[in-house]
């Protein structure tokens, strides 16, 4: 297996949860990382900023570049991957993990949060990817890692919450067509999912709170999946579409208690792969 050592990653999302995390996590090799946030100030419902996660970053034995970019924007994403590549000298892995959230049925689905959706999950997505692609081409041992569920057309995953589904989905067909696309290129597409619900500010500001929260396994677990995925040959590992522990299991993690918030509390399963209750 390889390591992450001098591999540059360009991560949305990454001044706070999973995005974080797996920068963290592949900043332990001493890897590049590119913070891709909106975050520049504090704020009062959401941990982290930029320049705070650069610093852990920092740390942890990485090098960082923050990067204060809205991703609905191109000339934006453009602007840090253009940084990115001037402090670092390319791009090696991308890692869409930022997304925006409204788990409603149509007739309460504001359109107003529909174009947010889709604007930042499919779109940004699809965005990233696309400026990102020339020099992952060019990358050593290119990725790119959607934080995307598995697609499956069963209707009782689209029926309550149809416009979050839908642009969740979007990301994940980008997996499906992009895998193909680029496989000629050696570019490894893969999505990554987890099992239950994960410690974030999503999952403590919209899914109920710290009793959620306490029912949810920690966002390195997420990130220790991430890193075995993105340490993989990329032209042998592509158009997957992995669950968290899965991945770990298969690697020989099987003890999973260390990445519970509460030791021994029942776990809150994923609304993708469960669509709610407990385990």
């Amino acid at each position: 297996m390889l390591n992450l050592k001098n591999k540059t990653l360009f991560i949305t999302g990454a001044s706070r949860g999973i995005g974080k995390a797996i920068a963290v996590r592949a900043a332990k090799d001493g890897a590049n990382i590119a913070v891709v946030a909106k975050t520049a100030e504090p704020h009062p419902k959401l941990p982290g900023t930029v320049y705070s996660a650069a610093e852990d970053i920092e740390k942890a034995g990485g090098s960082a570049i923050p990067c204060i970019a809205d991703i609905r924007f191109e000339d934006q994403i453009q602007a840090a991957v253009d940084a990115t590549v001037e402090k670092f000298g390319g791009i090696d892995i991308l890692v869409n993990d930022a997304s925006a959230i409204s788990l409603t049925p149509t007739l309460e689905t504001k359109m107003k949060r529909f174009d947010l959706m889709f604007s930042v999950n499919v779109r940004g997505t699809f965005l990233c990817s696309k400026l990102c692609l020339p020099y992952l081409k060019k990358g050593d041992n290119p990725h790119i890692l959607n934080l995307s569920p598995p697609l499956n057309m069963d209707p009782k995953w689209f029926a309550h919450t149809l416009a979050y589904t839908m642009s969740k989905y979007g990301m994940s067909m980008c997996v499906l067509g992009m895998a193909e696309e680029f496989k000629k290129d050696g570019i490894a597409v893969n999505a990554l999912w987890p099992r239950t619900a994960i410690a974030t500010a999503a999952v403590r500001n919209l899914l109920g709170g710290k009793a959620a929260v306490n029912h949810s396994r920690t966002p390195e677990m997420v990130a220790d999946a991430a890193y075995l995925i993105l340490t993989q040959p990329s032209r042998d590992y592509t158009g997957n579409f992995f669950i968290d522990d899965e991945v770990l299991i298969e690697h020989g993690i099987t003890d999973l208690s260390k990445y519970s918030v509460v030791p021994g509390a029942k776990l809150m399963p994923d609304f993708f792969l469960y669509g709610g209750g407990e385990t």
